[in-house]
């Protein structure tokens, strides 16, 4: 009996050691704004941006949480034509100057304008870049980070997200690869018609989908912060 006890107090101990570096860790992001650009990934289609695994993940970190999604926008191209807005390259200006972290999510739309255009996709390339430039000109002080689409299997998508994963590392952005690492499977159907708006929607999540990237996308926003060590002035 008395082993048990000392058992269960050297385990209570070792609690008591662990539990305040975990609550300092969840401090750090507790009334921070993360600001979240992108298209209808972000938007969330025609759900409430709420189901959002980046709303529900500042929500449970206690961020402040401030969404710029639009449908149908792209990183590089302008679509006022078809109404889904100018490029993120020009949008970037309507979001909130202050942050402590900054998530695009973007790319899906940019790949039906690329396809297997090189001069296109060279123009992608030199936007993309641009607008890393520009977000550490307004923000630099936060962390920010890019998400690529999902692992659709149509020309143009494999090169967008390949562009994400070099432009940004050339200014020291990290990358969560949801076409490599998120476990989204937009081919599949059966996957679909669990995990998506409509059985033939290769972009959008439905609630329980979201719910599938919650302890993923806190784990990049993790990520993210300990980035903001390599931020200077």
């Amino acid at each position: 009996m008395k082993r048990r006890t000392k058992i269960a107090f050297v385990c209570l101990l070792a609690f008591l050691a662990i539990a305040p570096a975990a609550v300092a860790q969840d401090a750090t992001f507790e009334g921070k704004t993360m600001v979240v650009i992108g298209d209808s990934y972000v938007r969330n289609h025609r759900r409430p941006v709420e189901e959002t695994w980046h709303a529900r993940v500042a929500a449970r970190l206690g961020m402040n949480y401030r969404n710029y999604g639009r449908n149908g926008n792209c990183i590089a191209f302008d679509r006022t034509d078809r109404g889904f807005g100018k490029s993120m390259l020009e949008r970037y200006h309507e979001m909130t100057d202050t942050a402590d972290f900054v998530l695009v999510i973007a790319g899906h739309n940019d790949a039906y304008k690329v396809l297997n255009s090189q001069d296109t996709l060279a123009l992608f390339r030199q936007r993309l870049d641009s607008l890393c430039t520009r977000l550490r000109a307004k923000y630099p002080q936060a962390a920010i980070g890019f998400v690529t689409p999902w692992a659709v299997e149509r020309p143009g998508f494999a090169e967008v997200s390949a562009s994400i994963r070099e432009i940004c590392a050339r200014h020291g952005f990290p990358v969560l690869d949801a076409a490599r690492t998120s476990g989204i499977r937009p081919m599949d159907a059966d996957f679909r018609h669990r995990y998506f708006q409509a059985d033939k929607d290769e972009a959008h999540l439905n609630a329980d989908g979201h719910a599938l990237l919650l302890d993923w996308g806190e784990q990049f926003l993790r990520r993210m912060n300990h980035s903001r060590d390599n931020v200077t002035d």
